[in-house]
């Protein structure tokens, strides 16, 4: 058995361990992860410096996006403390195993019940953003899955000195905790990865976190289920019926609080009726002083050029493939429709699934727009920012998911457990049942008649 092998089957082990630890020990494993963090943080902080380092050569080589660098730093302000707070927010939700979504009484002594249960061994892979290291880790424990981690190769050593500290931290609790070490482990090189992908028996799911490429590179060699998202194209539609002071406020927060982020707005659809107002061009002119290129259509293009000639080169005239572009900068594509409708189509058509946003004051008009767009997350007079695990209150999340199956939009803690059936029999047999035998009874079992 190969190196690469063993450690799955390792993993596969660990996830067998996990499937009966109680929810009090994932909290203790977790708050311990938490301290040995806080206890590394020198060793981690210096791991990092080395990273942004090397990675900074690499952008001036023009090897490595700028997108990809802002990612990479975890020493900047409170980002590490942010870090610890997530260990413990994850430790004050509810554990999303051991429930039972369905409970059914087939016959007096046949009881059925649907139970929620991890995944079992999850295979991430992921670019920059090293705190993913944390975040999922705990995720995965926490779920009671293990977790066999990939990060690029930008982060190579704080991602492998976060590994190593939450290794540490699991081999250091109480004998009276089962949870193994081997529950969460780290591989570095692409061919390792070629190998794990092919690992189908030991491996369940595999959530890649990272560009386009990545993605469908991922999507395309492999016959394990990938949950995950390729783009975040997201939308914001102005409509007809726009409050301007809202608009001001969350265009630029969705264009420019994190352009680096998936949930980043990449498109700005405007009613054509705005073209009669001043609200388009006060948004347009407040994202240009934060500093945001407007690519657009022939339409906004003439009505900028006429009502902000002195704009320069942050406005330009925008190609076809701009509305297919996930920019992760100061840069959005701006188009003028119809209606409702048209945004409907031109998102659905262009956008990536992910997160999309209508700004009015008309609730029937938001009502048809998040009832008919196809995304993971459709908001009224909202940020597109706020598609975030921890936002929603998951703690910390996995990914994004832009499936239609399991798990969609900011996957935590439920995008983790899948279920199982138990059957609680007595003897029976099906040919007991049946036209002129005993009929089912097929009736729901209250909580308090459980028996599991």
């Amino acid at each position: 058995m190969s190196a690469i092998e063993q450690l799955a089957r390792d993993a596969r082990l660990a996830s067998v361990s996990l499937q009966s630890v109680t929810n009090e020990q994932k909290n203790e494993a977790l708050l311990r992860i938490k301290q040995v963090l806080a206890e590394r943080k020198n060793d981690i902080f210096a791991a990092n410096e080395l990273d942004k380092q090397l990675a900074e050569e690499q952008v001036q080589a023009g090897k490595l996006s700028n997108a990809l660098f802002k990612r990479l730093d975890i020493c900047k302000g409170d980002k590490f403390e942010t870090i610890l707070s997530g260990v413990s927010d994850i430790t004050k939700l509810d554990d999303p195993s051991k429930k039972v979504t369905m409970a059914t009484k087939l016959d007096n002594d046949l009881s059925l019940y649907r139970v929620t249960v991890p995944v079992g061994v999850l295979l991430t892979i992921f670019e920059a953003r090293p705190e993913v290291v944390v975040n999922i880790s705990c995720l995965a424990l926490k779920s009671g899955n293990a977790v066999i981690l990939k990060g690029g190769k930008e982060a190579t050593h704080t991602n492998a000195k976060l590994a190593a500290v939450i290794q540490d931290a699991l081999a250091s609790l109480p004998a009276s905790n089962p949870i193994p070490k081997t529950a969460v482990q780290i591989v570095e090189t692409r061919e390792d990865i070629s190998a794990l992908l092919d690992l189908d028996r030991y491996i369940d799911m595999v959530v890649p976190r990272g560009s386009n490429s990545l993605v469908k590179y991922i999507q395309n060699n492999t016959r394990i289920p990938v949950l995950g998202h390729a783009d975040g194209i997201c939308s914001t539609f102005l409509d007809k019926e726009v409050d301007l002071n809202k608009a001001l406020r969350i265009v630029v927060d969705a264009k420019t609080s994190y352009p680096a982020a998936c949930n980043s707005t990449e498109q700005l659809l405007v009613h054509q009726e705005l073209l009669q107002k001043d609200t388009f061009s006060k948004v347009a002119q407040a994202l240009i002083d934060a500093g945001v290129t407007l690519k657009c259509d022939a339409a906004s293009h003439a009505y900028l050029q006429h009502h902000h000639a002195g704009a320069g080169d942050k406005v330009q005239a925008a190609g076809d493939e701009d509305y297919d572009t996930e920019f992760l900068d100061h840069v959005i594509a701006v188009k003028v429709v119809a209606d409702v409708d048209g945004a409907v189509t031109h998102i659905n058509d262009h956008g990536s699934k992910h997160t999309d946003a209508i700004l009015t004051e008309n609730a029937q008009t938001a009502d048809w727009f998040m009832t008919r767009v196809d995304a993971a997350g459709c908001y009224w007079n909202a940020s597109t920012r706020f598609a975030d695990g921890f936002r929603y209150g998951f703690g910390a999340e996995v990914g994004v998911s832009t499936n239609k199956t399991h798990a969609r939009g900011p996957v935590g803690l439920d995008g983790l457990v899948i279920y199982k059936y138990r059957l609680y029999g007595n003897g029976n047999i099906t040919s007991e049942y049946g036209p002129g035998k005993k009929e089912y009874l097929h009736q729901p079992i209250a909580p308090s008649d459980y028996q599991l």
